[in-house]
């Protein structure tokens, strides 16, 4: 994994100064929270319902152990013992006082990590797929383009303060792993009939207000442009994109608006001026990149296939979970395991200090100290030996990370909702728990197979409810909460957003209208291996409206 140098060390460790300078004169009265709003959110810093909130930048969703002990020593000392995964692949910490948030940073940048970014109307962390540089159907490993755009992107002065936040997102295989179609930027590394790497282009995609699916703007781009064109999409935002309204400033409206042809045509004339200057990227230096991405070391270790034979048989719970948590890897004695950050019952993407320095200590011993977090918030450890794999989940069973439902109905994604963010109209968590309790039975998730249920608690849609199989929309209606169900949202490479199937439910009947939905599919399904979002694509909304509204629905 990417190591720092000499510049990015002094860069971190200055902004740390100057921001805990910002901080002082804060807490003296000697500026006001709105002065001071500009420099917090430059470093991470939000204003919640309660208290302030962290969020902590994880490059394209890669660590290590020392990082990890480091996330879990902040969870400890600074914070209430825990700390919020998310779907950008970065770790939010909810309950720091101001007067600490100095201290975290200096000790975070101990560890080549800082919060630079993570917040603001500039181009925030680059995401990349959870399996990269594992996964068999990978064409290349992602995340060396992505650690390019972050040293080009970070602190861009040209690109600082964009009309809105902007996301790019990053895949190396063929199944998208990493939603690019619902990002400003979406990059789908491939090859082309000569064997060259280089990139599909996804321009205009998001979720929120007004969610759209992006548009392809380029089948090919070879890799050494990789920086004049993206420099080229943001130059042509930052121009054109609407600053008179925060809620029409994305540049998906500028897509909409502009159209995607003519869009085009502005993009290639500004990349046609860059493409052959200083940002053309020497073969030399995307390779000198790569290196620090190189595969562990991974000896064949053949005994593995016996070894998860008899542990099969010894251990159920064991097999489930090696169904469901266990990934095919690139090298046959190998594994990718997805730890479930959604135990049944519990807040999603939340992770004890002690359930964190657990996955250090498995990286550290199993998996070449290389850990990553998802956009599903969950963690991943993407190089295990398959003969380790029963020594790697009797640790997890001991920490409560153990839960066998990646891909199942019970692995929601959620926003924190109501419950903290100052944006929410309605709590995520209480119904993201109601709802794997509900479904708690392991049995009855794997009768229902693959299965996306994505909760927001507001139209800002950090849960991701636009693509989810399920997506569930709290929104409020004369003082009290509701739910609404969107149905045939999907973030992979056939992205679609999901449509509203009637008026919203209320908080004690959310997870009834869920049961309903799940009932009705596997009522209609062809067989048990159609999933949900196949069954959804062939039926159409009207079989669930019907379940759902009865004959409200039939009048309609």
């Amino acid at each position: 994994m990417y190591r720092y140098d000499e510049f990015d060390r002094s860069f971190v460790n200055a902004r740390v100064a100057q921001f805990s300078d910002q901080v002082e004169r804060r807490l003296a009265g000697e500026i006001t929270e709105d002065q001071f709003k500009p420099l917090r959110l430059m470093n991470g810093v939000y204003l919640q319902l309660h208290a302030y909130m962290l969020r902590i930048a994880v490059p394209y969703g890669t660590l290590n152990g020392r990082q990890m002990r480091k996330l879990a020593h902040v969870a400890r000392t600074y914070d209430k013992g825990y700390g919020h995964f998310t779907t950008r692949q970065n770790i939010q910490f909810n309950w720091p006082a101001l007067s600490d948030i100095p201290a975290i940073l200096e000790e975070l940048a101990s560890v080549e990590m800082h919060a630079i970014q993570t917040s603001g109307n500039c181009i925030r962390n680059v995401t990349a797929d959870h399996f990269a540089g594992a996964a068999a159907d990978e064409v290349a490993d992602p995340r060396p383009y992505a650690e390019i755009l972050r040293q080009w992107s970070s602190v861009h002065p040209e690109f600082s303060y964009l009309p809105r936040k902007f996301k790019i997102a990053v895949t190396g295989a063929g199944r998208d792993r990493a939603a690019i179609q619902v990002h400003d930027i979406g990059l789908h590394l491939k090859k082309d009939a000569d064997g060259r790497l280089g990139f599909a282009v996804y321009v205009g995609g998001g979720q929120g207000r007004t969610p759209m699916i992006a548009k392809k703007i380029r089948d090919f781009l070879p890799e050494e442009d990789l920086l004049s064109y993206t420099t080229a999409i943001v130059r042509v935002y930052n121009l054109h994109g609407r600053r008179d309204n925060k809620f029409k400033a994305r540049i998906k409206i500028l897509v909409h608006e502009t159209g995607t042809e003519e869009l085009t045509k502005q993009i290639e004339a500004e990349f046609a001026a860059l493409r052959d200057g200083e940002l053309k990227l020497p073969d030399k230096d995307i390779r000198a990149i790569e290196t620090y991405f190189a595969p562990p070391p991974l000896t064949p270790r053949p005994e593995g296939d016996d070894a998860v034979r008899l542990a099969r048989l010894d251990s159920k719970d064991f097999a489930d979970w090696l169904g469901q948590n266990v990934t095919t890897h690139k090298h046959a004695d190998y594994a990718a395991v997805t730890i479930s950050l959604k135990a049944i019952g519990e807040a999603p993407g939340d992770a004890t200090d002690q359930q964190m320095e657990a996955v250090a200590a498995l990286a550290e011993q199993y998996g070449f100290d290389e850990i990553r977090v998802s956009h599903e918030q969950n963690l991943v450890l993407p190089h295990v030996a398959r003969a380790d794999l029963k020594a790697v989940y009797d640790r997890l069973v001991e920490t409560g990370l153990a839960t066998a439902n990646s891909n199942l109905i019970s692995d929601i994604i959620a926003c924190p909702g109501l419950d903290y963010c100052a944006l929410a109209n309605a709590r995520s968590i209480p119904v993201a728990q109601e709802i794997s309790r509900r479904f708690a039975s392991l049995e009855r998730q794997r009768e229902i197979g693959e299965l996306k249920l994505k909760i927001s608690g507001c139209i800002n849609a950090c849960g991701h409810h636009h693509v989810g199989h399920i997506g569930i929309l709290g929104v409020e209606k004369k003082g009290s909460e509701l739910y609404q169900i969107t149905l045939g949202g999907s973030g992979d490479e056939t992205s679609s957003i999901g449509e509203i199937v009637g008026r919203g439910f209320a908080p004690d009947a959310i997870t009834d209208a869920v049961e309903t939905v799940v009932e009705t599919y596997l009522g209609l399904r062809n067989d048990p291996s159609e999933r949900f979002i196949d069954a959804y694509r062939r039926v159409g909304p009207a079989p669930f409206k019907e379940a759902l509204y009865g004959r409200e629905a039939r009048a309609a």
